[in-house]
């Protein structure tokens, strides 16, 4: 068995949980946390939301985060590489899934709604100011966009699974 071999499931697992957590972290800012804001005064929400995208900025988040992501692409590379090798598909699909519906939907939405949220004065967010009808546009597209993360990550970790269990059978 090449170093490679020995090397690529651990790394498929790695990926697989990876996934799972953020899809897990994604999808209970989908079910509850953002109803939750919804539920208080646009003045609360702002500021609460303000301070969540700040705190979220973290080495543990941010490493298992980006961390899944870089093994996405080497997990892609080796599956391009390794094409005729069982689970090779299901390793390049979680990868696609993951860096597409999790890396690429984060930085080409949701940052920019977090950026905008951010240079909102929470204080000025009266019920008929502009800021808060700027939070309730936030809640609409910035939950949306997260239910694409999560459902992606979790079909990315779903994928890593499937590929984990085609590895294992081929080596039995």
């Amino acid at each position: 068995m090449s170093l490679l071999d020995t090397l690529l499931f651990p790394l498929a697992f790695a990926a697989a949980l990876g996934c799972g957590l953020i899809a897990g972290t994604f999808f209970a800012f989908s079910n509850f946390v953002m109803k939750a804001l919804a539920s208080v005064s646009a003045e609360r929400g702002i500021a609460a939301m303000q301070s969540i995208n700040v705190v979220v900025l973290n080495p543990l988040f941010l490493g298992v985060f980006v961390g899944t992501a870089a093994l996405c692409l080497v997990l892609a590379a080796l599956a391009l590489v390794r094409w005729a090798q069982p689970g090779a598909a299901w390793l390049l699909i979680g990868s696609v899934l993951y860096l597409f519906g999790n890396l690429f939907v984060t930085r080409a939405f949701n940052i920019p709604l977090n950026d905008a949220l951010a240079r909102l004065d929470p204080s000025a967010a009266g019920s008929a100011s502009e800021s808060a009808t700027a939070w309730q546009a936030y809640l609409r597209d910035w939950t949306r966009w997260n239910h694409v993360r999560t459902i992606t990550a979790l079909l990315g970790a779903a994928a890593f699974t499937g590929a984990l269990c085609r590895m294992a059978a081929a080596r039995a």
